[in-house]
């Protein structure tokens, strides 16, 4: 079972985007890349849960805000202008082996770098 710690993701830049553990509850892990504005927190909430149906359930739901300062009768404070979200799911069978479960992640990943998820995320592209 891992330990809530520091997860380390890198952004479009190449940056280092550090999420620390904020809370659990219900289940539900959640960790934040803070710049010490609580408003424009970056949050990730995580989560392994068994469904009705017995299959193993892990989900990654980010929230990412866009803030700006906004400026109202000459009082300047922060404002969330957008939010980004992102879910991610992946549920396997209790029967399934290590092996498919490393598969699925791996393509998981390859998926998020093909040039596929680019056109589709980055460039907003549809399918046709």
């Amino acid at each position: 079972m891992p330990q809530l710690s520091n997860v380390t993701l890198k952004n479009s830049a190449d940056q280092d985007q550090v999420f620390g553990p904020r809370d659990i509850s219900n289940g539900v892990a959640t960790l934040v890349k803070s710049n010490g504005v609580p408003l424009a927190d970056k949050r990730m909430a995580v989560s392994h849960t068994r469904t009705p149906n017995g299959r193993e359930k892990v989900s990654f739901k980010f929230t990412v805000p866009v803030v700006q300062d906004a400026t109202v009768n000459g009082v300047t404070k922060p404002v969330v202008v957008r939010t980004a979200y992102m879910d991610i799911a992946i549920t396997v069978d209790a029967t399934s082996t290590a092996t498919e479960r490393a598969d699925l992640r791996w393509m998981m990943t390859s998926l998020a770098t093909s040039a596929f998820a680019t056109d589709m995320i980055d460039d907003l592209e549809y399918l046709y």
